[in-house]
């Protein structure tokens, strides 16, 4: 048996962070990814990250064959494309990468600061020993070599798969189901355009474009990737008899003319968490980063920042913890508050936001909120920055939604925003220490609630 201080399940953002973080600070690190090393890096997503999460890890920009192009803002278009909103700011200006020489560089800063990477290597479950996580099976895929390792501290970075937190025993304390509704189903491909004149891409932009009928829960974005190539996807809330993304990128966005003629380059489909955080992410031993913690954007789906924030803050939390010798729950605790004041709060608030649009908002609902200003470019620019939500809704615009008759949706909007910034405030003053934690989960639960209580499908 192979025995290491820590093990990362998983060569993502968010576990090479951590890898590197723990790494950095002297400790024996085993790294551990399904692929390839030439492979990692390598995932079927929007591409996109904001700048800002560069400043606030201290991290080089994406330079050379890493960086795709900069990206100044993004254009959110209505169902029946008579308003855009235009949306720019320090949150939204970033880069759109090559995954691929992202990750590589990734998980070679991880190896260079000292952990051992095991690729081709699946892991089939945790160890556990006395109520802790002791360590991981795992097996070669080259080889077909099965072998345990053994950790004071096990973290699962695995992805939305989620390898280890799925089979952990509920004990821990850690959530191990996410529901379908939290969950999107994507669809995207890389594509060349024909060109010329209107079928030229903006590249400073990113695309939304919001259909209710066509992608449900979710939207169609296109992503410029440099020349005449984007990145056209799909996504759809996972909810009762949702349709195929596939299916619906092919018949309501690859049929037009935009797209006559062009070729495609890449394809695939993934699915990823649209919700809050997981309310506790660390048990006896082990911690949970990225899309398996549910560290997600629940709004556009961004996985990138939250994910290299959240092993950034778990390594730190690891490095104290081997100081204090001390790797149980309470000694992993800090994790959890310090990730959800830098970013969890905001996640959470959203996640509010998300049942408003999930449960609530048509598409008649949409272009008559667009076109009246019901919510501001500034607004979205403000809940995208994980700011309070405040709406100034005069008499005049009460009158207005009156008369369209969209008076309940108005209504429903300011118990939306009532909600978010209550869930936020609760967010930021997370429980310090696991005493805490049953009080504050009650209160989280009773605002979840009362949000699909007001928000939810019995409110239409």
């Amino acid at each position: 048996m192979k025995t290491f201080d820590v093990i990362v399940v998983g060569a993502g953002t968010g576990g090479c962070l951590t890898a590197k973080t723990v790494a950095r600070a002297g400790l024996k690190v085993c790294l551990i990814d399904r692929k390839p090393r030439e492979e990692i890096g390598e995932k079927i997503c929007g591409d996109a990250v904001g700048k800002h999460h560069f400043d606030n890890l201290g991290l080089a920009y994406p330079k050379g064959e890493e960086l795709g192009l900069r990206i100044a803002g993004v254009r959110i278009y209505s169902p029946d494309m008579n308003t855009v909103f235009q949306i720019k700011g320090e949150d939204l200006y970033g880069f759109i990468l090559n995954r691929r020489v992202f990750g590589q560089r990734l998980v070679n800063e991880a190896t260079d600061a000292g952990a051992t990477l095991l690729d081709s290597t699946i892991t089939t479950a945790p160890t556990l020993k006395d109520g802790f996580v002791t360590g991981v099976t795992a097996k070669n895929t080259r080889t077909q070599a099965e072998t345990r390792l053994h950790s004071k501290v096990v973290v699962d970075a695995s992805g939305f798969n989620a390898i280890l937190r799925k089979k952990l025993p509920p004990q821990l304390g850690i959530d191990l189901h996410v529901d379908n509704e939290d969950i999107e189903a994507c669809h995207r491909e890389i594509r060349q355009l024909k060109g010329g004149g209107e079928l030229d891409v903006d590249t400073d932009f990113l695309e939304i474009y919001l259909d209710m009928n066509v992608a449900p829960g979710g939207y169609t974005w296109v992503f410029p990737e440099g020349g005449n190539s984007v990145n056209v996807g799909l996504g759809v809330a996972m909810t009762k008899g949702f349709p195929n993304p596939k299916t619906q990128l092919y018949t309501h966005v690859l049929s037009k003319p935009r797209f006559e003629d062009s070729k495609i380059s890449e394809a695939g489909t993934w699915y990823l968490p649209t919700r809050r955080p997981l309310d506790c992410m660390t048990g006896n031993g082990i911690l949970i980063v990225g899309d398996a913690a549910c560290q997600v954007n629940p709004v556009h789906g961004g996985g990138m920042g939250p994910s290299m924030t959240g092993g950034v803050c778990a390594g730190q939390v690891i490095v104290d913890a081997m100081e204090k010798d001390d790797f149980s729950r309470t000694g992993l605790w800090q994790y959890n508050p310090r990730y959800m004041k830098v970013y969890g709060a905001k996640q959470a608030g959203l996640d509010i936001f998300r049942l408003f649009l999930l449960h609530n908002v048509g598409n008649e609902e949409i272009n008559y909120g667009m076109k009246y200003k019901l919510i501001t470019e500034e607004d979205v620019l403000k809940v995208t920055q994980g700011q309070s939500l405040h709406l100034d809704i005069t008499e005049k615009t009460r009158r207005v939604f009156r008369g369209l008759g969209k008076l309940g949706m108005l209504i429903r909007l300011k118990d939306a925003a009532n909600l978010l910034n209550k869930m936020k405030k609760l967010y930021q003053n997370y429980p310090e220490s696991p005493a805490g934690f049953p009080e504050w989960q009650r209160k989280t639960q009773e605002i979840m609630e009362e949000a699909n209580r007001r928000l939810g499908r019995s409110s239409r």
